[in-house]
């Protein structure tokens, strides 16, 4: 394709990845207020830590019927929320659509190892970021307790809607993206670039690093938030080092099968070359193995 083209088809993927994101966004802005069947609104979801019976004590319920309910302090602030987190739900549940349009557009570049590589990255990252999530919404209640029982018996609290959704999307994201960082270990494992002698060398430093993150990133400054999210890295770290020591070892291995590490600084590498087209597939032109150089005697070269 010429550049024009490639062009004309990013223009075309990214309008129907906008369209999908924009049909999510009217689908959660719906469903903010509305019940699914058995589903909760997308409201009750969030609202669900802060109206927990345990928190009664800590808040102020400011409705007639004395039911648990935020707080709005300016005109159009519920709605503004509830198009942002609408827009947020529809945008992550309708991803599988958005990013197959971006996946169209840059898989005509790869080769079919480095798509299945894509896909396996992917994939893993996608139920990292789920899981943290649902770690942070388990943790956001006794976070909440934590923070509203300061001063709890001469203060009364009514969070306001925005600044409440704000702490509990903060939440989810913060956890969703710091469980990323022991995949990006693994990728660079695999790149090459981190061995797991290295990354066993400097446990101790990372596993000090990783509770110094925990306590700047958290949003709170409960420590339950803090301590958990620590936790749940040093684990996750510890399985990507043990990840890492199995794929050196398997390399490890194999040089020692083809015989690598055993060769003279003369002597060239018993490297095979065989040519491929994008799909990994053989295109049907004969293959010739490269044969191993021969020695060459620098003294008696002219």
């Amino acid at each position: 394709m010429s550049l024009k083209e490639h062009l004309y088809e990013l223009r075309y993927r990214l309008g129907l990845a906008m369209l999908v994101i924009a049909v999510g966004a009217i689908f959660g802005f719906i469903w903010f207020q509305v019940r699914l069947g058995p589903i909760p609104s997308l409201g009750d979801i969030l609202t669900g830590p802060y109206c927990q019976p345990d928190l009664a004590p800590y808040r102020a319920d400011i409705t007639k019927d004395g039911r648990c309910a935020l707080l709005q302090t300016e005109p159009f602030e519920i709605f503004l929320v509830q198009l942002q987190v609408g827009t947020a739900a529809g945008a992550v549940l309708l991803s599988p659509l958005w990013l197959y349009q971006i996946w169209a557009f840059i898989t005509p570049g790869l080769y079919q190892k480095e798509r299945k590589f894509a896909r396996v990255f992917v994939g893993a990252g996608a139920l990292l970021f789920v899981a943290g999530a649902v770690l942070a919404y388990l943790v956001v209640p006794e976070g909440l307790k934590v923070l509203l029982g300061f001063g709890s018996g001469n203060w009364t609290t009514a969070l306001t809607g925005s600044k409440y959704i704000n702490f509990v999307i903060t939440m989810l994201f913060i956890f969703g993206v710091s469980f990323l960082i022991p995949l990006v270990v693994v990728m660079l494992n695999r790149a090459g670039v981190l061995s797991y002698e290295r990354l066993a060398k400097w446990r101790r430093g990372l596993t000090m690093g990783l509770f110094v993150f925990a306590a700047v990133a958290t949003p709170g400054t409960d420590p339950i938030s803090m301590v958990v999210l620590a936790l749940a890295l040093v684990l996750l770290f510890e399985m990507a080092i043990q990840i890492s020591r199995v794929h050196d070892k398997r390399k490890a291995r194999l040089r020692s099968a083809e015989g690598w590490d055993q060769l003279d600084d003369n002597e060239a590498a018993p490297f095979h070359y065989v040519a491929s087209d994008a799909e990994g597939n053989d295109p049907g032109e004969k293959a010739v193995a490269a044969e191993p150089a021969k020695r060459v005697n620098y003294d008696d070269a002219t």
